[in-house]
């Protein structure tokens, strides 16, 4: 029996950022056809609302092409490059994979009926024809605009008033699409309004799909095992990307490697074969200290990542204060091919300025006189970023490893 392919963890982790647009120094203005090519290769960008410092999408983008400015996703959503849907999370996709959307629309539909008639308030199903109406009849609108007459409480997540119920419902399940954001509020039309005929007339298969989703997520990952496969997209279930590897193997079509963990483990892992080979051939990482978003894709999976890099990162939501180790929300700080540390900022924006108040570098990771000029070089291109013009530092922002 032949032995197979390892990879050691250096070879692995610049493997994984240079498919996930991190190792190379690479350059783009970040806006049109150079910001849909990032998210094609990226597969996704997970959207979300949190803005101590910068969305993250925003933070995502930006970490991968320093010209990018927010401004630019909406645009590229209004121009029909991209559409809003779920994988993991809310995403901005690539408009070429809508086709094979409408499996998750279909399974999401299912899913999403049962659970929320438990999670949420009642009535939602009964509210979704007179919502498909209104939008029918008065076009583009968002959850202002819908249910009026509906008691409004908290607003949070777990207790939507019916009719803005009905109308995720009709989005997650395909009826109805995101044509473009007011701030970050999502406005929603009939999908035929919305999707550009070519990508609303194709209809994939269900094996069509399922191949296509375990083809573009290992080619994205690099390597992975096929709970990792199936998870990328959110899309197949388990017991389907773990056939599909099967069948793959037995073609040939991928190889079983092992990736050398951070600790000197072996992981068995599925990779394209001759990825050893192309390992061998990738350029030494760029110097640029990077401050990603706690939702990167290279860090979305905190498991892979603690077993790539030895990085153990958690966002402590629901934590008391008092036993939070880092406090709420710090980004992750990479150099190279490294995390090096973590650190806790935000914006200021009656000051116009980026509080720098914590930085904790990972343990055997000294903060000398190189790396703290080119970390404060980089959190000058983030305040840029954020539209602020200056930085102001904790005196004790330089802290030791936890």
């Amino acid at each position: 029996m032949t032995a197979r392919p390892v990879l050691d963890n250096r070879a692995a982790r610049r493997v994984f950022l240079d498919r996930h647009l991190l190792l190379r120094p690479e350059g783009g203005p970040g806006r049109g056809a150079d910001l849909s090519n990032v998210i094609e290769r990226l597969g996704f960008v997970q959207l979300d609302s949190v803005n101590t410092f910068a969305r993250a999408h925003d933070l995502i983008l930006w970490s991968r092409r320093q010209q990018y400015r927010p401004s630019a996703l909406n645009a590229s959503l209004k121009g029909r490059a991209i559409f809003e849907h779920w994988t993991h999370d809310a995403a901005a996709i690539p408009m070429a994979f809508y086709p094979h959307w409408r499996l998750k629309f279909d399974r999401d539909a299912a899913w999403l009926r049962d659970r929320w008639a438990e999670w949420r308030r009642p009535g939602f199903m009964e509210q979704i024809d007179d919502v498909l109406r209104h939008v029918t009849d008065h076009g583009a609108c968002t959850t202002r605009d819908v249910g009026n007459d509906e008691p409004k409480n908290s607003g949070g997540w777990w207790d939507w008033h019916p009719s803005k119920t009905a109308l995720e419902y009709l989005w997650r399940s395909g009826a109805l699409s995101v044509c473009h954001r007011e701030g970050f509020r999502k406005v929603y039309d009939l999908t035929e309004r919305v999707i550009p005929a070519e990508n609303l007339a194709a209809r994939p298969d269900e094996e069509e799909t399922i191949d296509w989703a375990c083809r573009a997520a290992l080619d994205r990952l690099g390597f992975g095992t096929s709970g990792e496969i199936g998870g990328f997209f959110d899309i197949v279930s388990k017991a389907e990307a773990k056939a599909w590897c099967a069948k793959a193997l037995a073609r040939g079509e991928i190889e079983e490697v092992d990736i050398t963990r951070h600790d000197g483990r072996l992981r068995p892992v599925f990779a394209r074969p001759g990825l050893a080979d192309a390992a061998r051939a990738l350029p030494e990482p760029s110097s640029r200290v990077r401050t990603l978003s706690p939702f990167d894709p290279a860090l979305r999976d905190r498991s892979r990542a603690e077993g790539l890099f030895g990085f153990h990162y958690r966002i402590e939501i629901f934590v008391p204060e008092a036993k939070r180790t880092y406090g709420y929300y710090v980004f992750p700080v990479m150099e190279g091919d490294r995390l090096i540390g973590r650190i806790d900022m935000a914006a200021d924006r009656p000051k116009d300025t980026l509080v720098i108040r914590a930085f904790w570098p990972e343990r055997g990771v000294r903060l000398g006189k190189g790396r703290e000029a080119r970390l404060i070089t980089e959190l000058e291109r983030g305040a840029a970023l954020s539209g602020l013009s200056a930085l102001d530092f904790a005196p004790d922002w330089r802290r030791d490893p936890v």
